[in-house]
């Protein structure tokens, strides 16, 4: 009995291995089956319905009233070419005037200008009260010269620190011609917008001129790219350094020259000792030169250290060399030069070969300066 079990199990299980390998053997089939697929779909699609046409390959010549030009009528817009991609119809243009000749336009113009020679100029309506006055409101030329937003230059106004021609401007709204009127804010004169002020400290060895023959550096290389022209106010000397004025007002460049209006320059140089106490004394009591007396206006000892000493002198003549010459003179050469001030300008911390513009409030003092 066991024997026989055993052989039927044994066969049973052989069945089943057979079963499972002819099951493995049908899924790998199937397996085949599904890559292969995708190779004949299109063969059984086209065997049930009918095959779809490609976009290229569609046609609209087809139904009642079609050719083979174009769609058949009624189609709408997509087959004249609309978003289905059909044939566009060419677009009909209207028929254009011809064109006149010149002589014809220039006898339409003449006649026009015949017709209206003999009328009177139409003067149109003010559109706001005071329109015909000339010139231009008082905050706007003192918004323009940089003292604030037209706000702020109404403040000024607001508070009496406005004059225009002597008076003090007590409302809003006036007119003025900034080229003919004398405009001053805080008893300063303001300057108009075309004119242009700047301090250059002009380093050693550039020579005080615009422009050089020679090809040599000078203070034309600083204000190369200014659309005004401008020249300096003064010369220094090429070995001299500091403050050296430049502008486009030639009537304050001229009185800031002339010895009428005696302007202060002051001068720091570097002598070498010991120096006498009466140096000072002797410098504002005057030297002898060649061409006259030079007087200091003032003489004062800045910095010793040993025999080297830093003077400052101040003085209103702008004769060449004029210092230089003095202290030679007065037996100290001077070995370096430096101008710290011209009149109410002064050097302060502005580096060497650096171009600054004037404050109004400056320009304003340099103008009280030579009474402008």
């Amino acid at each position: 009995m066991r024997s026989s079990s055993g052989r039927n199990s044994s066969g049973n299980n052989g069945g089943s291995r057979g079963g499972n390998s002819g099951g493995r053997g049908g899924s790998g089939g199937g397996r085949g089956n599904f890559r292969g697929a995708g190779n004949n779909r299109d063969d059984k699609q086209g065997s049930g319905r009918p095959k779809k046409p490609r976009p290229e390959e569609r046609r609209y010549d087809v139904g009642p009233g079609a050719t083979k030009d174009g769609p058949k009528a009624g189609r709408g817009g997509a087959a004249r070419g609309g978003a289905k991609g059909g044939p566009r119809q060419p677009q009909r243009q209207g028929r254009t005037a011809p064109a006149r000749p010149r002589e014809y336009e220039a006898q339409i113009e003449e006649r026009n200008r015949d017709r209206y020679a003999g009328k009177k100029e139409v003067k149109l309506p003010k559109t706001f009260p005071g329109a015909e006055q000339e010139g231009e409101r008082l905050q706007k030329v003192l918004a323009r010269a940089g003292f604030g937003s037209r706000r702020a230059c109404e403040e000024l106004i607001d508070e009496a620190r406005v004059e225009v021609n002597g008076e003090i401007v007590l409302e809003q709204g006036k007119r003025v011609d900034p080229e003919k009127d004398e405009i001053k804010v805080d008893g300063l004169t303001v300057a108009t917008q075309r004119y242009q002020f700047f301090s250059l400290n002009k380093p050693a060895g550039v020579v005080s001129t615009m422009e050089d023959p020679e090809g040599r550096q000078c203070l034309g290389d600083y204000v190369t790219n200014r659309e005004t022209r401008l020249f300096h106010v003064g010369r220094l000397d090429t070995e001299t350094e500091g403050v050296i004025l430049l502008t486009n007002h030639g009537e304050l460049a001229h009185r800031l020259t002339h010895p009428k209006y005696g302007v202060k320059k002051t001068y720091l140089a570097h002598i070498v000792g010991p120096i006498p106490r009466d140096l000072g004394k002797r410098l504002k009591d005057g030297i002898q030169l060649e061409d006259g007396y030079a007087r200091a206006d003032h003489f004062r000892v800045v910095e010793q250290t040993g025999k080297n000493y830093l003077v400052e002198v101040t003085l209103h003549e702008g004769r060449k060399h004029i210092v230089r010459r003095m202290l030679a003179e007065a037996g100290f050469p001077v070995d370096k030069l430096v101008r710290v001030a011209f009149g109410p300008i002064t050097l302060g911390d502005q580096k060497s070969g650096w171009l600054r513009r004037l404050s109004n409030t400056e320009v304003g003092m340099l103008m009280q300066e030579v009474d402008l």
